[in-house]
């Protein structure tokens, strides 16, 4: 099946951001290129797709079964909130950067009203155009919204986040339950499920001190397989090689070695695992430039596994579907950042033994996952 898009016209007036003004450089190939001017879209991929008939779009009915979900829990991504006037990005799609915390406190006012256990923020949290003086404040304002939330709210660091702060001051805001400034981390709301979070900068030009071994490792990767002198540039390169620059990251060996041990575990606990990263993990459910540099090692031990049913992520601020060769759901959520007035995209999940069901608002489709 093809993609289906949504289009809403849109006319505001925005300002442009000079790009030199940043500490780090953004090419004309942005995560959301294929947006047409003035308007919004809601893509899904459904190549591989096995049935798309219990599937809906938009606010649409989502067939289910009438049973009682285990647990139920909130999620957003891309608030990329800054006290500055609309934008746009790079190829004209308009920003909203003041109305994405408005986005947060309506899915927060939403999600208690349902009486959601949980939520989980896929990252970016303020933009990267926040002036540096006022980030900390940016962030506190975001930080609030969260926690006006009645139950807990797990978070993930993204590439935005690490343009304003560096990890020794970002993951205690956020209360990331850190080793050595790592960003990964595991938790069970209900003994059937393990949700396990990636630290998808683990190894990243960006967050790190410039003589981190991470860092080098890094920068040495971005000049093995990206020859432009800016690494945010994709220029030259082609199909998956395009994800080699500096606004992407990857997993370290590490890392890589706790996520085979966590799978191992929970596949003894015989828990189903939901995994949880900022930067997506197929390149089918997400632009060419914007998934995990090592999406491959990983998916190679969540492959080793029957216990991981859905991989979800943020980044793509068009958001994105695909089901893998091994029966995996990857879902990629839409950005917040980008509704405009009046409109929303976040999404509450219903968790079942046997599917995922994210009913959304707005910008954020509906959907249904089934369990292989």
């Amino acid at each position: 099946m093809g993609c289906i898009l949504l289009k809403r016209q849109t006319t505001a007036p925005f300002y442009s951001y000079d790009i030199t003004s940043l500490p780090f450089s953004i090419p004309a190939h942005s995560l959301d290129r294929e947006t047409p001017l003035e308007a919004w879209s809601i893509r899904f991929l459904h190549k591989g797709l096995k049935s798309c008939s219990t599937m809906g779009l938009g606010n649409g009915f989502v067939t289910t079964q009438s049973k009682q979900p285990l647990v139920s829990f909130g999620v957003i991504s891309d608030v990329q909130y800054a006290d500055i006037p609309d934008g746009r990005s790079f190829l004209g799609v308009p920003r909203y950067y003041r109305h994405s915390l408005l986005v947060l406190q309506r899915a927060v006012q939403n999600w208690n009203e349902k009486k959601l256990k949980f939520a989980i923020n896929f990252g970016d949290i303020i933009d990267g155009f926040c002036p540096k003086p006022e980030s900390l404040n940016a962030i506190s304002k975001v930080i609030d919204g969260f926690n006006s939330f009645d139950g807990p709210v797990h978070h993930m660091i993204g590439n935005h986040c690490l343009y304003n702060l560096p990890r020794e001051k970002l993951l205690p805001l956020l209360n990331i339950p850190s080793r050595d400034n790592r960003a990964y981390y595991e938790f069970s709301p209900i003994p059937e499920f393990r949700f396990v979070v990636l630290d998808g900068y683990d190894i990243s030009a960006i967050g790190w001190p410039k003589d981190h071994p991470n860092t080098i490792k890094a920068i040495d990767l971005l000049n093995e397989k990206n020859p432009n002198s800016d690494k945010n540039s994709p220029n030259g390169l082609v199909g998956p090689a395009r994800r080699y620059l500096m606004f992407n990251g990857g997993v370290g060996p590490e890392q890589m070695e706790w996520l085979d041990r966590v799978l191992d575990d929970a596949t003894k606990s015989n828990q189903k695992v939901v995994i949880c990263c900022h930067l997506p993990l197929e390149p089918r459910a997400s632009s060419e430039e914007a998934f995990l540099w090592n999406y491959d090692e990983v998916m190679e031990i969540i492959h080793r596994y029957d216990c991981v049913k859905v991989c979800l992520a943020g980044h793509e601020h068009l958001g994105g579907y695909h089901v893998d060769s091994h029966g995996v759901h990857h879902r990629v959520f839409e950005a917040a950042l980008e509704c405009p007035p009046g409109t929303d995209a976040f999404g509450c999940i219903d968790l079942f033994d046997d599917r995922l069901v994210l009913n959304g608002t707005d910008r954020m489709g509906s959907q249904e996952m089934v369990f292989s």
